[in-house]
């Protein structure tokens, strides 16, 4: 008796469930992802030869040409808890879309009784806001001092309180306690620049980074004493 032949078929796979899993996944990150706003100040720093790399969790002052100081912090829980506390110092309120705005902010130049109207503005509009004359740091209105003050004492409640979790669950903790900044752009006069440094110094911060740029491109920070 003959054997009976099965016809031989090249074997299917049903896509339909990869690409539905595919488009959910797209659509979540869509909706969950915060998008970085753009900067509200292009600097040029000197270049350099070092090659450190900043963490998160740093204070950083920008200073441009013309000598403005902008404030950043990388920590959007510190950045949102720090705009808390001066809030309350300089009696300025801010609606909770003002703050959320806040949050996704790099760094911003202007004083805090003008920060609700810069907020409220759009991306495009927030470049050429007027007043934009930087953070005031001078000796009677010293308001970069009080944010980089606090924004430093918020990052370490963040520091303490991870570093104590780790503990508790037996981990290793490979966090670091905030670090400063300056980045300066390469044309910027040395007056406006070491105005900045005596903020730092004023409240006894002795070491900091300077933000370079590498030879051939890049950025870079280098330590300062």
């Amino acid at each position: 008796m003959g054997k009976i032949k099965v016809a031989k078929s090249a074997p299917s796979i049903d896509m339909t469930p990869m690409v539905d899993l595919a488009f959910l996944l797209v659509t979540f990150f869509m909706l969950t992802a915060s998008f970085r706003m753009a900067e509200p100040v292009v600097v040029d720093p000197p270049a350099s030869h070092s090659d450190k790399t900043l963490p998160e969790n740093t204070i950083l002052v920008t200073v441009d040409n013309n000598g403005r100081a902008f404030f950043g912090i990388g920590n959007a829980e510190a950045k949102i808890n720090a705009l808390a506390k001066i809030s309350e110092k300089y009696k300025v309120n801010f609606t909770p879309d003002q703050i959320k705005k806040f949050g996704g902010l790099s760094s911003f130049g202007v004083d805090i009784k003008d920060l609700p109207r810069y907020l409220d503005a759009s991306e495009n509009e927030r470049l050429k806001f007027q007043p934009q004359k930087g953070v005031p740091l001078d000796s009677l209105n010293n308001q970069l001092k009080d944010w980089i003050n606090i924004g430093a004492l918020e990052l370490n409640v963040i520091y303490m309180r991870n570093r104590d979790e780790a503990k508790e669950k037996n981990i290793e903790f490979k966090g670091e306690k905030p670090r400063y900044a300056i980045k300066a752009d390469g044309k910027a006069k040395y007056i406006y620049v070491k105005d900045v440094f005596k903020t730092f110094t004023d409240m006894k911060i002795y070491t900091f980074n300077l933000i370079t740029s590498l030879e051939g491109g890049g950025k870079k920070s280098t330590e300062a004493h």
